[in-house]
């Protein structure tokens, strides 16, 4: 009985197809990232560090406050 019930649930885990959208977007926006970064190494790399920056000052300025 518990055999039966690990195969059945596994059968209709492999045919369940709720979340294939997501996945597909994410694999969608990661493959667009990885080309923009390649075309555009400099100007991403720009931009990133000045995010990170900014987010390391404002966390330092929260944490001084606290």
């Amino acid at each position: 009985m518990n055999i039966k019930f690990k195969l059945l649930w596994k059968v209709q885990l492999w045919k369940d197809q709720r979340g294939q959208d997501l996945i597909e977007y994410a694999l969608l926006t990661a493959f667009v990232s990885l080309l923009v970064t390649a075309i555009m190494p400099g100007v991403v790399a720009g931009n990133i560090s000045t995010i990170l920056s900014k987010v390391a000052s404002t966390m330092s300025q929260s944490a001084s406050q606290s």
